[in-house]
């Protein structure tokens, strides 16, 4: 089992930036891929962006693409959510997500929920106009 513990969240102005970081534990070295998910109020839990563990290949949503960037410090076990030009519908609880069972390809496997098997509790990020 991998635990997940998400830190970084604020409120911020749009244009701004936050840096998320996720820091997992426990069986870290079955970890194959991690995401970041986002649930803004009233609508569905959305894919962000996705990392290999272990070869750095990344997958972006739309929505975020040339403004986000996930990075991952393999000796810390932990992955990075850098937002830039951050705008008010990027408000949201954001979540970090592991995938640990078997290896996935990241397009598309890594952007559905179902495919990851350890969640993080959520950090709260709101983007002020």
């Amino acid at each position: 089992q991998v635990q997940l513990v998400e830190s970084g969240g604020g409120l911020v102005q749009a244009g701004g930036s936050l840096n998320l970081s996720c820091a997992a534990s426990g069986r870290t070295f079955s970890i194959y891929a991690m995401g970041w998910f986002r649930q803004a109020p009233g609508k569905e839990r959305e894919f962000v962006a996705a990392i290999s563990w272990y070869t750095r290949t990344t997958y972006y949503a739309d929505s975020v693409k040339d403004r986000f960037t996930i990075s991952r410090d393999n000796a810390k076990n932990t992955v990075y959510l850098q937002m830039n030009s951050l705008k008010p519908e990027d408000t949201a609880v954001y979540f970090c997500a592991a995938r640990s069972s078997t290896p996935i390809a990241l397009r598309p496997g890594a952007s559905r929920e179902e495919v990851y098997d350890s969640w993080g509790q959520g950090t709260q990020v709101t983007v002020s106009s």
